[in-house]
């Protein structure tokens, strides 16, 4: 039996309720749209003015909630697409050339990533601790020759940002090939040789992200 199947009518509706305002709240995001009253959130996600302080105290906090439910998401759809990987090497590699190809994909989510990035680069959920724990293990593998993890991780998430940025203000622009070429600077850059970096780049990726 699942959780939802365990919970009461009462709390069934609490959920949907605060799943309605988290998935109004990442629409605006999307849309730059973050200068609204209660009353505009509670509308477009058509629930009742008032439910909104049964699930959230300010507009930040819902905001904040609809950001962590974007990353939280990616990131564990990352991990179900990359189990069984036992070179976080090559760990690391398939997570972010998935990652760039979902923003042509996924454009409201890439969006919110935009918008949110600085937010998003100190966060303690999503993508980063999930690339911090594939690079700190590649390094300590010898597969990443960088002596710092947390410079190399501020590397690869400020080139993530800065990837997502330019395919969305560059629509005509080839998203894998832009991806792949970004993903090898990245390995070059931690000390993978030419051959090792080929290697990477050229594995497949699953089907879903093709």
């Amino acid at each position: 039996m699942t959780e939802t199947e365990t919970l009461s009518r009462t709390e069934r509706r609490k959920l949907r309720t605060r799943q309605a305002l988290v998935t109004a709240a990442q629409q605006l995001l999307a849309e730059e749209r973050t200068a609204v009253s209660v009353l505009e959130i509670t509308t477009l996600a058509d629930v009742g003015n008032g439910s909104f302080y049964n699930h959230f105290a300010t507009k930040e906090e819902l905001f904040d909630a609809a950001v962590l439910a974007v990353i939280d998401e990616h990131g564990a759809a990352m991990d179900r697409l990359t189990e069984g990987i036992t070179d976080p090497a090559e760990a690391f590699t398939q997570s972010f050339r998935m990652t760039g190809r979902l923003h042509r994909r996924m454009p409201s989510m890439s969006r919110i990533v935009v918008n949110s990035g600085p937010k998003l680069l100190a966060s303690n959920t999503g993508l980063l601790p999930r690339a911090r724990r594939d690079i700190t293990a590649a390094i300590a593998a010898g597969r990443f020759r960088a002596s710092d993890p947390e410079l190399a991780l501020t590397i690869a998430s400020g080139a993530a940002l800065s990837l997502a940025v330019l395919l969305l203000e560059a629509p005509e622009r080839d998203d894998a090939a832009a991806t792949d070429a970004v993903t090898a600077q990245l390995l070059r850059g931690f000390g993978l040789t030419e051959s090792e970096t080929t290697s990477l780049i050229e594995l497949p990726l699953p089907e879903p992200i093709l």
